[in-house]
C-alpha cells in the first residue's frame, strides 16, 4: 500500500507519487532527544568519577599527572572491554546502543579526558620539564593502546568462557563470533 502524503513531509516535491519505502529512515541516533540525555546523564556520572579520582590522587606540582594517567588508561581498558562484549553480543540496535551510548560514550567518554592530557603535556613542556612532559605524552599514548587491546583481549576470553560454560550446562551457545 503506497505511503499517504502526510507520511513524505512537507519538502516532498512529487505528493502524487508513492513513498519508497526505503527512502522512510528513522532519525540517527545524535538527532534523538532521549538518547542525547542519555550520554549526558552518562557524561554527568563520568565527569563525576574523574573528578573523585583526581582528588584521591592529586598531581604533585610540576610532577607526573598520575591522575589523569590513572583515568585515561583505566577508561581505555574499560571502553575496549565494553565495545568488545557488546560487538560479541550483536549488531548495535535497542539495549546494545543504550549501552554503548550510556556507558561508552557518556561515561567513559566524560571519565577519561585527553584534552586534560594535552595541556598537561603543554604545560609541563612550558614550564622546563620537557622530558617529563615527553615520557608522559608518549606513556599515555601506549599504555591507552596496551589497556584497550587488554580490555579487547579479556572481553574476548570472558565471552568465549561464558559461551563454553552455557554449552556445558546443555544451553544453546549460538553467538556470531565463530568457535
Amino acid at each position: 500500500m503506497p505511503e499517504t502524503p502526510s507520511a513524505r513531509g512537507a519538502a516532498d516535491s512529487h505528493p502524487e507519487l508513492p513513498v519508497d519505502s526505503d527512502s522512510l529512515t528513522p532519525k540517527a541516533p545524535h538527532a534523538q532527544p532521549r538518547l542525547l540525555a542519555l550520554v549526558a546523564v552518562g557524561g554527568a556520572v563520568g565527569a563525576s568519577l574523574r573528578y573523585g579520582l583526581a582528588s584521591v590522587l592529586p598531581t604533585a606540582p610540576d610532577g607526573f599527572p598520575t591522575a589523569t594517567f590513572v583515568t585515561n588508561v583505566s577508561g581505555a581498558f574499560l571502553l575496549g572491554a565494553l565495545l568488545e562484549l557488546l560487538a560479541r553480543l550483536g549488531p548495535d540496535h535497542g539495549g546494545r546502543r543504550l549501552v554503548r551510548l550510556g556507558l561508552g560514550t557518556g561515561v567513559l567518554g566524560a571519565f577519561t579526558t585527553y584534552s586534560t592530557l594535552a595541556v598537561e603535556v603543554t604545560e609541563l613542556g612550558r614550564d622546563g620539564h620537557v622530558p617529563l612532559g615527553l615520557l608522559y605524552g608518549l606513556a599515555s599514548a601506549a599504555a591507552g593502546l596496551l589497556a584497550a587491546a587488554a580490555g579487547i583481549a579479556v572481553a574476548a576470553l570472558g565471552h568465549r568462557g561464558g559461551r563454553r560454560a552455557l554449552a556445558i550446562q546443555g544451553e544453546p551457545a549460538d553467538c556470531t563470533d565463530g568457535p
